[in-house]
Formats: structure tokens, sequence, C-alpha cells
């Protein structure tokens, strides 16, 4: 029997149940404060992952967008790189298995991993011995809402190198198996206040305004022009990406597959819902 890896947040970072996520995936459509995404052929994507109420619309927006109704064939695979990593940690990977979401389990590509696995020093996690980890679990319920038949890579990369050229092995690998894959980096913009142990302009108006207009957007820049190299500096200089080996992955992966372009679906803080001086940055892009 195959074994499950049960959801950590679910109840709390968004809800138990398929009804309730569906409520709230259809509200997230129906109302969201961003501007329309153009059509395309999306390949993949970077989104926030703080708790639904904060950045569920901007994550389900990117991730609803990469599902096309009027593609031939859906995705195999969807790859999703994320967790909280620093330059000197091992990345992760799960090559066996499922995981849980209230939409049903998302099977693990056991095929790739391995194959990536074996090319690479991987902490291997499994159903029952795994860190409870935020940037993927949340993604994964949208995941399985809009692509119920894909497979799942869920990967852990630090904000370094070894993080682009895991990213461009996958995206070859799939390529010479002939199996289609998407790819979504899992990141969060400055994390601001004394909450967090970095205010550089103090609090207030000024603040909020220094975070959102000029740190975060010095990441999204990096985003919007496919530099994962840049990306990767800015999160370590900058404070500016929590996860920015993830999000740059995804840079890589995309650009491997064949995207040359990004499209910027919106740029957000918990600061919106939550007015404080302590706060946080999200923003959604979309490659093609």
């Amino acid at each position: 029997m195959q074994k499950i890896r049960k959801s950590s947040f679910s109840g709390s970072w968004y809800p138990a149940t398929a009804s309730e996520c569906e409520k709230e995936i259809q509200a997230f459509l129906k109302e969201s404060q961003f501007q329309p995404i153009p059509k395309a052929n999306y390949i993949g994507g970077i989104v926030p992952h703080a708790g639904w109420y904060f950045s569920g619309n901007l994550a389900c927006q990117v991730i609803s967008a990469l599902s096309d109704p009027d593609a031939k064939q859906p995705p195999d695979v969807i790859v999703v790189f994320g967790m909280h990593m620093h330059p000197g940690s091992t990345p992760c990977i799960m090559t066996q298995g499922a995981w849980e979401t209230p939409f049903g389990n998302i099977e693990i590509d056991s095929e790739l991993s391995d194959h990536l696995a074996q090319n690479f020093s991987f902490n291997i996690e499994t159903p029952d011995h795994f860190t409870p980890d935020n940037t993927i679990e949340l993604q994964l319920p949208f995941i399985k809402y809009f692509f119920k038949s894909a497979r799942l890579i869920p990967i852990g990369v630090p904000p370094t190198g070894k993080a682009l050229e895991i990213a461009r092995s996958l995206s070859e690998i799939s390529r010479k198996s002939n199996v289609t894959i998407k790819v979504v980096g899992s990141t969060d913009l400055t994390h601001y206040g004394a909450n967090y142990g970095f205010m550089p302009v103090g609090t207030g108006d000024d603040a909020v305004d220094w975070a959102l207009d000029h740190n975060d957007r010095k990441a999204i820049d990096r985003m919007l022009d496919m530099d994962p190299e840049g990306l990767i500096y800015e999160g370590l200089a900058n404070q500016n990406a929590c996860c920015s080996g993830a999000a740059a992955a995804a840079v890589t992966a995309a650009s491997t597959l064949g995207a040359t372009h990004a499209e910027l679906v919106g740029h957000s803080s918990s600061y919106d819902k939550h007015p404080s001086d302590s706060f946080v940055g999200y923003t959604g892009i979309l490659f093609h």
C-alpha cells in the first residue's frame, strides 16, 4: 500500500475540507484584486506561501493560470521548489509515496525524482520522516484542484548555484523522458519589522513604502528579468526573498523548458490584510 505524507497545515493555514477549499478557490478566482492575466502557454511561475487568508489569492491566480483548458494534454508532473534554506543547507526531495490534500492525495513521481536523486546529494524525505514545510504544502490543494491527475515532485533547494543545477537537470531529464512538467517556485518577499529583526528604515508609512516599493521591487525585477543568479544575490544581500533559491530554480527550469518572458501577476503584502509594524511582501509571476 502506498504511504501517504499527512498534511501539516490544513485546518490552520488553509481549510481542512475539500468543500471549504473549493469555496475559497472560487472566491479567489471571482474576486481577484489583481489585473486579468494574459492568455499564454505558461510553463512555470512564482507564488507566495503565507496562509491563504494573506496570500492565497495571489498563489491561486498563478497556479490556475498554469492550467490551460485548451491544452491537448495536461502536464504529467508539477514540480514545486521551496523550503526555507540557507546556503549551507542540503537539498531535499521526496521520491516515493504521496502527499495528502483535502482534494485527495497527490502521487509523487518516483521515476523523475529517483533519477534526480541519483545525480545530486539530497536529504530524502519520506511520508513518515519529513520536516513540516508550508512553502510547498500550501500550494498542493491548488495543484490538486487544477491538475487533478498530475504527479508531484517537491524539492527543497538552497540559495546557491546548486539550485540552478538541479533545476536545469530536472528539466533536461523530463524532456529526454518525454514527460511534460510545469514548475512552481515558492517564496515570500521582504519580512519587515521587529518580529523579523529587520527594520532598516524604522517604522510607519515610510517603512512600508520602502519595503514594498524599493526592497521587494528589486527582487521582483530580477524575477521579471528571469535572472536567477541576480535573484539569489538579492535574497541574500537584501533579505527580500526568503526562499530565493526556490524562486531562482523555477526561473531556471522554466528557461530551460523554453520560457523567454515573464508576466507580473501581482504584488501585495500582509499589511493589506493586517496593518502592522511587522509585515511580509508577496508576489506572483508567470513564465512563458
